[in-house]
């Protein structure tokens, strides 16, 4: 009976030696880790990511200013097509266009602005792309172009990031600004909508849009956008206007400006590049995007976090005195994300805000971050993993 026991224990080991064998001679993926033994437990990972690729960038001193990176994304519409058609990544450089087309001549084009971002784990989403989508879709509307499909843009968008992966900035230390840009490129020299368009996408990674606190000084002499114009879009045309009294600002001190309303003169609006938020006690407002403001997308993502903290958000007008009782006063923008407000400066009158930790605007953007980088769980949706 013992000799018989013996033998099959024997049987037992030769298989399970022979089995052993087998396994170590197996080519794992470069991306596999091998079972390391009877004592790792089920929540051991088997695979773990690929170590990234990164681009020769000093990326603690990244602000926010053009890095060229290795490729854009480009597609046309023509007249005889009549459709967005065969896009296609090619080397970031120069692009030639006719000296009469439609953007050069009368500024027929809108752009878009969106981030990726790189989680811990080294891979890389997507916040809301389907939200820029749409927004270029309603401002191509507004102005007379055709525009890509939500699946055309989103589609642009992750081929230009994977393209560039390697200028997405490690975890924490920035992220990957990506430009879409809607063009009319057609040759136009009467006053008409333009035949030919171009959609291209380029993208650089990016820092801080603004280092240091946040001074604003309020314009009420030149208006950003008018009732009935563009304000509302993504237009080019609506930039460069306040070149001038922004340069002025800045000359004075001042990191940027608040515009009042162009009907009254006394309703606050937004800034050069940014949306604006007071807090007082717990109600957090803003003001009504009602076709003259910019219905930003890091605006609706705050309002619904801050909803989620408790606090009552409303859209209404905002006269420019209540910001001088304001609690606090916090801007949003894609490029901006969420930053206080130190001071606003109002026909020589200064009020100064409260900064730190504890402010709400830290607090929405510890949030708005997390989901962003994947450290805090999506549950609503918003990101997009892509890599």
């Amino acid at each position: 009976m013992f000799m018989f026991s013996r033998s099959i224990c024997c049987a037992k080991l030769n298989q399970l030696s022979t089995f052993e064998t087998l396994f170590s001679n197996l080519k794992l993926r470069p991306y596999a880790t091998p079972l390391v033994g009877p004592l790792q437990t089920c929540e051991s990972r088997i695979y773990s990511r690929e170590k990234a690729e990164y681009a020769n960038v000093n990326w603690d001193e990244l602000g926010f200013a053009l890095t060229k990176t290795d490729y854009m994304y480009v597609m046309n519409f023509t007249e005889e097509e009549q459709k967005f058609f065969n896009g296609t990544l090619t080397r970031f450089g120069n692009i030639e266009m006719c000296p009469s087309s439609g953007i050069l001549n009368y500024g027929q084009g809108l752009f878009e602005g969106l981030k990726a971002y790189r989680k811990e784990d080294e891979g890389i989403l997507l916040f809301r792309p389907q939200e820029n989508a749409l927004r270029m879709k309603i401002g191509a509307d507004r102005m007379c172009m055709p525009s890509p499909t939500v699946d055309q843009f989103i589609d642009a968008v992750k081929k230009t990031v994977l393209a560039n992966k390697r200028w997405v900035p490690p975890y924490g230390r920035g992220s990957l600004y990506v430009r879409p840009l809607l063009m009319g490129t057609g040759r136009n020299l009467g006053v008409k909508p333009s035949s030919d368009y171009t959609f291209l996408v380029y993208a650089s990674p990016v820092g801080n849009y603004h280092k240091g606190d946040l001074n604003l000084m309020v314009e009420d002499n030149v208006h950003r956008a008018i009732p009935g114009g563009t304000g509302g879009i993504k237009a080019v045309t609506n930039y460069s206007p306040v070149y001038k009294p922004l340069t002025e600002a800045k000359a004075k001190g001042f990191s940027d400006l608040l515009f009042l309303d162009a009907s009254t003169g006394s309703n606050i609006e937004e800034g050069s590049a940014c949306n604006i938020f007071i807090l007082k006690g717990n109600v957090i407002s803003t003001p009504t995007t009602h076709g003259t403001i910019l219905p930003g997308i890091t605006r609706k993502s705050i309002m619904e976090i801050a909803s989620d903290f408790g606090y009552q958000v409303e859209e209404r007008a905002i006269p420019i005195k209540e910001v001088f009782d304001a609690e606090e006063v916090f801007c949003t923008g894609t490029a901006m994300v969420v930053k206080s407000v130190a001071s606003i400066t109002y026909q020589g009158k200064r009020i100064e805000y409260k900064l730190g930790a504890e402010t709400l605007a830290q607090k929405l953007h510890a949030r708005l971050t997390g989901i962003q980088t994947g450290l805090i769980e999506d549950k609503l949706g918003w990101t997009m993993l892509i890599d």
